[in-house]
């Protein structure tokens, strides 16, 4: 009688052998060559999209100084009766090519006591700046605050420089606030305009 062949024993996998079937990951891996998945692209900004404004300096300079003390050496050794010191300052724009303005700081000073002159100053520091994108409504006042800030501190050491030199103590200017000066000369500009207008 012939033998049955023997039935193949089926093997149960337990479950610390069965393998879960590999994830598959939507988002393609890339080794940075590729461009990135369109959600992770960062936001382009719209075509009318206003450039951000921009202020640089191209040069400053001295433009013209002169120093008078016409009573030396007498007015070094003393300085007089009830001496007085006047400072005068202006600030000018004017429109160069290429978004260019050229912007001076016009100082004057006076110091004198009551026997005459002790000595006269007058300095005018100019500077080149380049105003990209700024707002016609915000233009006068960079050029008229922004850029004389700047300006100012090395106005300020050249007219102490030239003072000292002049054998008198350095003269140093206090800080000017060209905010309120802007403001006091626009607020008299408009009411001579109000003024003309009733006339």
């Amino acid at each position: 009688m012939a033998k049955k062949a023997p039935k193949p024993k089926s093997k149960k996998m337990s479950k610390s052998e069965a393998k879960p079937a590999p994830k598959v990951d939507p988002s393609p891996k890339t080794n940075g060559d590729a461009p990135a998945p369109a959600a992770t692209k960062p936001q382009t900004q719209p075509a009318h999209a206003k450039a951000a404004a921009e202020l640089n300096v191209l040069g400053q300079y001295i433009k013209d100084l002169s120093f008078e003390s016409p009573g030396a050496p007498q007015s070094l050794q003393a300085p007089g009766q009830n001496p007085q010191l006047k400072v005068g300052v202006n600030v000018n724009a004017t429109p160069r090519p290429d978004d260019v303005f050229e912007v001076t700081l016009n100082v004057e000073v006076h110091a004198k006591h009551d026997a005459g002159i002790i000595y006269n100053a007058e300095l005018v520091y100019g500077g080149l700046f380049r105003l990209c994108n700024v707002p016609p409504n915000l233009l006068q006042p960079v050029l008229f605050v922004d850029c004389p800030t700047l300006l100012f501190p090395f106005l300020r050491r050249v007219l102490a420089d030239v003072t000292r030199d002049g054998g008198f103590p350095p003269l140093l200017l206090d800080p000017i606030d060209f905010g309120r000066l802007y403001a006091q000369n626009l607020a008299r500009a408009q009411g001579q305009a109000q003024a003309t207008a009733k006339n």
